[in-house]
């Protein structure tokens, strides 16, 4: 097992990658150099914000590049004066070329979000929650050309429980990543890859707002998986006459004798708003009127003014 400190450059752009970044900081390796996608608009003012790991790098004074590509000479050549000994890659947003895979000692890996080769790709954690997936975890492994396609070095899993959305499941895997990172690292050189089943793959595409939109003529089950996996965004959403009500947590009900047009409120409890479905009927735990805050619980029951019982969701 090596204990070496290793020269490390890292790659990466959103929260779940400076998590990972923390963790190099905080090791007994040294963090040489930090690439992060270019800074973007954002907010309602749409001012240029640095991404967290650039933030990151910036308060600890590590330097921070931000290529548009790596493709050009000059960008290869500038990654490979920091004569680092391996990159570490955690959701960067860019294909590496192959010039950059073999530049550093011990080359590049990747610690993605998903047990591949299920769920490679943008969007690992909702995808996994979307379909239903009892089981998930991380993935660290030694990067080659194609997206999410390489040798296999570590795994680590983890149960996804039934009100997991994807802001606690990123939590979760960025936890047990940051974890198989290190350990990873503390064993790099003797590490033996596994080749990934490519017949086994699928992709988790990038999400789009208009995977929102609520088909109540769906499961009970389907649409609570919904819920959870746009849950912090796009987030799930359906119309009510003019109104956009976006939902943001669910709970499938067992005992569901009565039948009803999907969409129709059954009723209010203390719990919620009953709602039917397709197969079965869903409890609205967590309501956003447009404009307002997100309504929890036995707050729904001021709603029935705006929302009687019998009124149809989705139309």
């Amino acid at each position: 097992m090596s204990t070496q400190a290793l020269r490390i450059i890292f790659a990466g752009t959103p929260e779940f990658a400076a998590q990972h970044l923390q963790a190099l900081l905080d090791s007994e390796h040294q963090v040489v150099a930090v690439y992060s996608q270019p800074d973007r608009p954002a907010g309602r003012g749409r001012k240029l914000t640095a991404s967290p790991v650039k933030q990151l790098a910036d308060a600890h004074n590590v330097e921070v590049q931000q290529p548009l590509s790596l493709k050009a000479p000059a960008a290869q050549a500038k990654l490979a004066d920091y004569q680092a000994d391996i990159m570490v890659v955690v959701a960067y947003g860019l294909l590496l070329p192959e010039a950059v895979l073999q530049t550093p000692r011990l080359g590049c890996i990747n610690v993605h979000a998903s047990l591949l080769p299920r769920w490679r790709g943008a969007a690992p954690i909702q995808r996994a929650l979307l379909a239903g997936d009892k089981t998930t975890g991380v993935t660290i492994m030694q990067m080659a050309a194609g997206l999410d396609t390489g040798p296999m070095l570590l795994k680590r899993s983890i149960t996804i429980d039934e009100a997991d959305t994807s802001a606690s499941l990123h939590d979760r895997l960025a936890t047990s990543g940051r974890a198989g990172l290190l350990e990873a690292l503390q064993q790099i050189e003797v590490l033996r890859a596994e080749q990934q089943d490519d017949s086994q793959a699928c992709y988790a595409t990038k999400l789009s707002k208009a995977e929102g939109v609520i088909d109540w003529h769906t499961s009970a089950q389907a649409i609570n998986r919904q819920v959870r996996g746009l849950n912090p965004w796009p987030v799930a959403y359906t119309d009510y006459g003019e109104q956009r009500l976006r939902i943001w947590s669910t709970v499938v009900l067992t005992d569901t004798n009565m039948s009803a047009q999907p969409g129709s409120i059954l009723g209010y409890s203390k719990q919620g708003i009953n709602v039917a479905c397709g197969q079965g009927q869903l409890l609205i735990t967590q309501l956003q009127w447009p404009g307002g805050k997100t309504i929890t619980g036995p707050q729904l029951k001021n709603l029935q003014s705006k929302l009687p019982v019998g009124s149809q969701l989705g139309c």
